[in-house]
């Protein structure tokens, strides 16, 4: 091998687009989502998103009367560019309560709703929050296990707490877990 002549290391060669873009697309994205605070501007995305999963879906001016509220925290999963899910609470001296919880559809079973759940978790730490509560019907089983993951354990029951638009009124558990 022949030594190069010149100064300093070699310089390694830029990747190639296309392959890069190619091995994307068979591999997938390699970065994650990012949680971060939700802003104004994301209220009709934010509606979407609750509307696609509960039974009365929250309208874009009720997340715009959230987010401009100082007692609210809403963390929103970003991917790419795409709000892909998104947690809201109300916070009351040490005490919050979780209103919602909400993944895109398309990218339930991912594993995305447990590093959003925590990450906001940590926020409402950060806020001085020292217990977290919440409602969740008692037939859903992904949300009860996410929660339980997370520390949450049940304190009490409603009954007919949930009103579908057909059908039987649904029970909620109520959860709590302790942060401090």
């Amino acid at each position: 091998m022949r030594a190069r002549s010149g100064a300093g290391p070699r310089r390694p060669r830029r990747p190639d687009p296309m392959i890069h873009g190619l091995i994307a697309r068979l591999f997938g994205d390699a970065r994650p989502p990012t949680v971060e605070p939700a802003a104004l501007a994301d209220a009709r995305r934010l509606a979407q998103l609750h509307a696609a999963s509960f039974h009365r879906g929250w309208g874009t001016g009720e997340f715009e009367q959230l987010l401009i509220d100082r007692n609210v925290l809403i963390h929103r999963l970003r991917h790419k560019n795409h709000v892909i899910g998104f947690a809201v609470s109300r916070c009351a001296a040490d005490e919050a309560e979780i209103l919602s919880v909400a993944i895109d559809p398309r990218q339930r079973g991912r594993g995305l709703s447990r590093p959003l759940l925590l990450s906001h978790l940590g926020h409402l730490a950060g806020h001085g929050v020292a217990r977290v509560f919440l409602e969740v019907e008692e037939n859903n089983e992904p949300a009860r296990r996410l929660y339980e993951h997370a520390g949450f354990a049940v304190v009490g029951r409603r009954e007919g707490y949930y009103r579908a638009s057909a059908g039987p009124a649904l029970n909620a558990l109520v959860m709590r877990r302790d942060l401090s």
